[in-house]
């Protein structure tokens, strides 16, 4: 499990790849005279460590206590700066920041035409990319060269310059109050989770209408609208609006796949926005669509022109087997993917520095989901418990309720009746510590108690009778989303008709053609 609290140098240097290092070491020599200088002597002992262990450099005699932590920041810098020199040419920021540089060293030297020259190309290629805020960064450095440099052509130069920045200032702004709104969405996930009543419902629908009131999409550039298409995707999820949210998700990777240049600049908006729009279409069960975006995600992963480094690497990882495993949750064919499992867990262990404790368990609940529809119950609670017994999942409770009450029902296919009570009594304190005691979970906990109560005849009928319990509650907006964690209908349905479970959802998917 990946271990955040490292030191941040070690780090940042087991982050490396053989020809980063190879780089830094070439840049090093550079820097001294001789390429045993105490810096590199840490970066190689650093480098050869599994771990981080201070006592070890110390014993070294390479440097003294007091002096470690100016060594080590130092060190820190020039492995960035190296890595800053060597920065893929096609990564437009980098060269539009390289060349205002540029720019600023002419000005310093007073050679103000030759800064205004750069600036004026650089600019060009910031528009064209949709970066607006480097634009606008250009925009009033050339007005404060303008204002120094006189030439007959000032008062027109002057007022192109104030229009530019006038519009980029006006876009940015709008860029800005959308990005915002997004995070403050988010925000409230975070804090309170999915709505649950109608007054919530309201309040965050006029929250979201007073931020986006005065806003006309139909004058919105790329980055605008991407915000936007953001913003709405968070108001969506967070009020259950699956819908909604498979809509603007679509309108979120049809704008990169419309602007396939931008994919190449930003990667991560595109990963992203493919993500959420596959879990939009799981949670309406669009199976074909989910088939035909996975595989075009992966195509265009796996295009040499897409970027690749340690964050996109891990992030594409997460998103593509991720949903790699809902698409056979989806079809049920929970036996045929049992493969993608020691896969998974290999790149977790990979993958570990970049992947936080939530999403590492949420692989854990997918990979037990498996196995419960494999009917492998000793394995399903193996991976259930990994994460009831974590203790860091403070943001993810709707996961620990969820695992706990899948393991609830997997004990029970066990026979297990002695750790049933046991879980029982410890789910249900749980779930009211959490204050998040949804319908759906107590008559999830009330059907498992009265199980043991009933003549055997009679657990048939309870079945049936809570089947239409549960088909009535999966209708309500704000209980819906608990039957795309736990299929309980299915399960439901498999033991009334003495049916595998994976049988009963593979026909459903059959008969659902979307």
């Amino acid at each position: 499990m990946a271990n955040h609290q490292k030191d941040f140098l070690f780090v940042l240097i087991k982050s490396l790849s053989k020809s980063e290092k190879r780089q830094f070491k070439i840049f090093a020599s550079r820097l001294e005279t001789s390429s045993n200088t105490k810096f590199i002597e840490l970066f190689n002992i650093l480098d050869k460590s599994e771990n981080y262990d201070e006592k070890l450099i110390l014993k070294s005699g390479i440097i003294k206590k007091v002096q470690l932590s100016n060594l080590k920041s130092y060190l820190y810098k020039q492995i960035l700066v190296s890595i800053r020199l060597n920065i893929p040419s096609q990564n437009i920021r980098y060269q539009l920041r390289e060349q205002i540089d540029f720019a600023v060293i002419l000005y310093n030297k007073g050679l103000y035409k030759q800064s205004l020259k750069i600036l004026d190309k650089t600019k060009i290629i910031a528009l064209e990319n949709d970066e607006k805020y480097m634009a606008y960064e250009i925009v009033e450095f050339e007005k404060l060269i303008e204002s120094q440099y006189i030439t007959r052509s000032i008062q027109g130069r002057a007022d192109e310059l104030v229009i530019q920045a006038k519009e980029l200032n006006y876009r940015n702004t709008i860029s800005s109050k959308l990005s915002n709104l997004s995070l403050q969405l988010y925000g409230i996930m975070l804090k309170t989770g999915y709505v649950k009543s109608d007054e919530e419902y309201k309040y965050i629908d006029d929250y979201f209408n007073k931020h986006i009131a005065k806003l006309d999409e139909s004058k919105f550039g790329f980055r605008e609208k991407y915000w936007f298409y953001n913003a709405n995707l968070w108001r969506s999820f967070l009020v259950q609006d699956f819908l909604a949210s498979y809509k603007y998700a679509y309108k979120w990777v049809r704008l990169f796949y419309d602007n396939p240049n931008m994919i190449i600049q930003n990667p991560v908006f595109f990963l992203k926005g493919n993500h959420y729009f596959l879990e939009s279409l799981y949670m309406l069960k669009y199976k074909s669509n989910f088939k035909k975006y996975l595989t075009l995600l992966e195509e265009t992963i796996e295009d040499p022109k897409f970027p690749v480094n340690d964050n996109i690497a891990s992030l594409s990882f997460l998103y593509v087997y991720n949903n790699k495993l809902n698409l056979h949750i989806l079809e049920g064919t929970f036996a045929e993917s049992e493969y993608l499992i020691p896969e998974i867990l290999e790149k977790i262990k990979i993958h570990s520095e970049h992947l936080d404790e939530h999403h590492e368990m949420l692989f854990f609940y997918k990979i037990a989901s498996i196995y419960f529809g494999s009917e492998k119950y000793t394995e399903c609670i193996f991976y259930l418990d990994k994460i009831i017994n974590n203790k860091n999942l403070s943001m993810r409770e709707d996961l620990m309720c969820f695992a706990r009450l899948l393991s609830l029902i997997a004990h029970y296919e066990l026979g297990k009746d002695y750790y049933l009570e046991n879980h029982l009594k410890n789910t249900y304190k749980f779930l009211i510590k959490m204050n998040d005691l949804h319908e759906v979970q107590k008559e999830i906990i009330k059907f498992l108690r009265n199980l043991n109560n009933l003549y055997p005849a009679d657990i048939k009928k309870e079945f049936i009778k809570m089947r239409l319990r549960f088909i009535e509650l999966e209708k309500n907006t704000y209980e819906k989303r608990a039957f795309l964690y736990l299929d309980i209908i299915s399960w439901l349905e498999s033991k009334i008709e003495n049916r595998k479970i994976a049988d009963i959802i593979k026909e459903k998917a059959k008969l659902n053609s979307r």
